[in-house]
């Protein structure tokens, strides 16, 4: 998530800026020799407007600029004003409104383009109220790019009449293709993670909806074929010690607790889409699992973010710094504002990739018929 442009972020006192350099101009007229003219530079003022306000701010400077110049060449005797500069002040004002109804037209566009593309990420990643599922949960997407390109990161909490189940992954690709894809993904695991009791064929029903996928866009002459790095992690009812995790090629979840920071399997199959060519599924694994414990799954925006050196985020190593600091575990609101404070401080606030980051914990006691069971058919 790259840091907002200082122009964008203080654009209501952008106007300050300009004022402050056609105070100081007049000042060093008043106090330099008449053969300097430096008020010839008051031009310059509406040409900084034009940078950073709106086209009317940039036109009052214009007609200030102006307006100060020829007071100043009436106050000073010595001072001439000649036809050819008038007109080249003129004709700089007037570049200076245009050039700011140009910048105000692709701002406008650029806003667009973020707000569409807030909004395509909110139709695949929908909100995820507290406790949903029997987990107390926290997630965030991080746009590398927010005012254009959309990626293909993705993650879903599921409540399930079988437990609690959730999925993160991230599609290869970027743009609209990646996000049909994206789409695609969850729409399987929503319907398939409900109805099954069998993660392994939840599972087979994500590869064959992707596969689906993937012939409907060939359809139209898109041959790529789309895949993605998924990880699915469920928390059985019926085995309230065990977690069961089927990964599609996606590094390994991590977890945080009282026993410290372990990492769950990783990249035991191939990714989704891509069963066909690597010859099977990947299997579901039982791992011993402690509720105490916090489920952290991230994509690769944030394993691999880079510092100004080109080091990648430790991500291992700040987890067991953290989970020294409390040994008694960490809560995933908690766990996710502290990774993304501190991926954000490694990166200097840029991200070169989209990173989605979801963790979760094991509610101990859900209350009956509210978020923590599964909600009918």
């Amino acid at each position: 998530m790259s840091g907002e442009p200082l122009l964008t972020r203080f654009s209501k006192a952008a106007w300050a800026v300009p004022a402050a350099l056609m105070v100081l101009v007049v000042l060093v007229e008043g106090l330099t020799p008449p053969s300097l003219e430096v008020g010839n530079w008051l031009i310059v003022v509406p040409l900084v407007a034009a940078a950073l306000c709106s086209p009317r701010v940039t036109a009052v400077f214009g007609i200030l600029a102006l307006l100060a110049n020829r007071m100043v060449n009436a106050l000073i005797a010595s001072s001439q004003l000649r036809a050819e500069d008038f007109l080249l002040q003129v004709f700089s004002v007037v570049l200076a409104v245009v050039v700011a109804v140009l910048r105000n037209q692709v701002h406008a566009y650029l806003l667009h383009l973020r707000s569409t593309a807030e909004t395509t990420r909110q139709v695949i990643l929908r909100p995820i109220p507290p406790g949903w599922g029997g987990v107390n949960s926290a997630a965030e997407y991080l746009a590398a790019d927010a005012e254009a390109r959309v990626g293909g990161d993705f993650y879903e909490v599921l409540a399930t009449p079988f437990g609690p189940r959730v999925m993160l992954g991230d599609v290869q690709g970027k743009g609209l293709g990646a996000v049909s894809t994206a789409g695609a993904v969850v729409a399987a695991f929503r319907e398939a993670g409900y109805h099954e009791a069998d993660l392994a064929v939840v599972a087979d029903r994500m590869e064959q909806g992707l596969r689906r996928h993937n012939l409907l866009r060939s359809e139209f002459g898109d041959l790529e074929k789309r895949f993605a790095t998924v990880v699915v992690v469920a928390f059985p009812n019926a085995e309230p010690g065990v977690i069961e995790v089927v990964n599609f090629g996606h590094e390994g979840p991590m977890t945080i607790g009282p026993q410290g920071v372990r990492r769950l399997p990783q990249e035991q199959g191939p990714p989704l889409g891509l069963a066909d060519l690597a010859g099977g599924m990947s299997p579901v694994r039982p791992v011993p699992f402690d509720g105490r414990e916090t489920v952290l799954m991230v994509t690769d925006g944030v394993t691999e973010a880079r510092d100004e050196t080109g080091a990648f985020f430790p991500l291992r190593s700040w987890l067991e710094q953290l989970s020294a600091r409390q040994p008694d575990g960490v809560g995933p609101t908690e766990l996710l504002d502290a990774l993304i404070e501190a991926v954000l401080d490694h990166t200097g606030g840029r991200l070169t990739d989209d990173a989605a980051l979801l963790a979760v914990r094991k509610r101990t006691s859900p209350s009956a018929g509210g978020p923590g069971s599964a909600p009918p058919a």
